[in-house]
């Protein structure tokens, strides 16, 4: 077991073009690398990449992506196919890799969805270093502001502990996917999270706040105002806009439609500081929305419910059942065997045959050769109709 005190005061921080280009030549090396990054969501408008973790079996590096201006040579070694790359919970990280510097990985091992392959409950990496290595990592730093410069050596020594035993966790987990024939299960998954990538939010913003199907037309107005207000100021000091006035707050204005100071007081969430910095203005934009004409007042698009084909909810009832009692024989939790989504899926389809499972949304290969056939002729048991 490594002494991560004494690799982390040995860690590299890589903040220059020069040191970069050499590490990446030193990296390309490297059959299988582990990589991590931290981000600063928590406390800027836009967030953005703070740092990457980078480990070999044998060292680790932190580089720093605010002293560089061209990731570029980062990108071959993690691009390289045939560089393994070992990441834990990697959706979002490859998201942020792409949206801020274009590097593509594809050829991933993440070690959070190979732990939820072989039955484990507690999958969050601080769980699996605890059980398998004994190493305890410090979630002090889980919230700072990575953004920050000089890093403290704490916040090295955290960074660096996120990767630092990632590769001994990928040999075991790897090692049980074979022993269980579920390698090809986490080869799938992998494949598609590589494929990951950020998109641009579209329309009003009351379609990405929570609470926001429950108003209608006027009130809806409202809160789309305050959004805008809200994301104006939350622009101009650079915190996010839920560390501005909360989501909740906006819509019980929207709902209450203050008119004073006093009645903005009176809501729940809303600060003296709160108050005195926007309560102008949130009443101005409460105004403006009160006096939009009614032609003008949006509406919260809603999907048609369809009715259901016939036999949809019976089926739908079967497949869960049955998925219970698959799971438990496979020991894992029912979500990973098969997501309400895709039962859904499955239910208003009414596949005749494995091949007609294609045609079901996220649908996997490892999913059809697991249980396709026994679905196929679960569903034609009996008579739904």
């Amino acid at each position: 077991m490594k002494d991560h005190n004494q690799q982390a005061n040995a860690c590299d921080i890589i903040s220059d073009a020069g040191r970069l280009s050499e590490l990446a030549a030193i990296i390309a090396q490297e059959p299988e690398l582990a990589v991590d990054v931290e981000m600063d969501s928590l406390h800027h408008y836009r967030e953005k990449v703070c740092l990457i973790q980078v480990s070999t079996r044998t060292k680790s590096w932190l580089i720093d992506p605010l002293a560089l201006r061209d990731m570029s040579p980062l990108a071959v070694p993690l691009g390289n196919p045939d560089t393994l790359i070992v990441m834990h919970g990697a959706d979002y990280d490859i998201r942020s890799l792409h949206r801020d510097f274009g590097i593509e990985v594809c050829n991933l091992f993440d070690t959070m969805i190979a732990a939820r392959f072989v039955g484990i409950a507690e999958f969050g990496l601080a769980a699996l270093l605890k059980a398998r290595f004994g190493v305890e990592l410090n979630k002090k730093y889980q919230k700072a502001d990575w953004s920050k410069r000089p890093l403290s050596p704490e916040m090295c020594l955290y960074a660096t502990a996120d990767t630092a035993d990632l590769l001994p966790l990928y040999d075991q987990l790897r090692g049980e996917l074979i022993k269980n024939g579920r390698l090809s299960w986490l080869e799938e998954e992998c494949r598609l999270a590589c494929q990951a990538r950020v998109s641009e939010k579209e329309g009003p913003l009351f379609l990405s706040c929570k609470g926001a199907g429950k108003l209608k037309g006027r009130s809806l107005a409202i809160l789309e105002e305050l959004l805008r207000l809200r994301d104006q100021q939350a622009r101009e000091l650079d915190r996010p806009p839920f560390k501005v006035i909360s989501a909740e707050t906006l819509v019980e204005f929207a709902e209450k439609r203050p008119r004073s100071l006093a009645e903005l007081a009176a809501v729940k969430g809303m600060t003296p500081g709160q108050i005195h910095r926007y309560g102008e203005r949130i009443l101005k934009a409460i105004t403006t929305a009160l006096a939009m004409p009614e032609d003008n007042l949006p509406r919260f698009p809603r999907k048609r419910r369809e009715e259901p084909a016939d036999g949809t909810k019976e089926r739908l009832k079967m497949l869960k059942s049955w998925r219970e009692q698959r799971s438990t024989g496979l020991g894992l939790d029912p979500g990973v065997v098969a997501p309400n989504w895709l039962l859904e899926g499955i239910a208003g389809s009414h596949p005749a045959s494995v091949t007609d499972l294609d045609a079901v949304p996220g649908m996997r290969e490892w999913q059809k050769g697991l249980y396709g056939e026994e679905l196929v002729a679960l569903l034609e048991v009996k008579d739904f109709k």
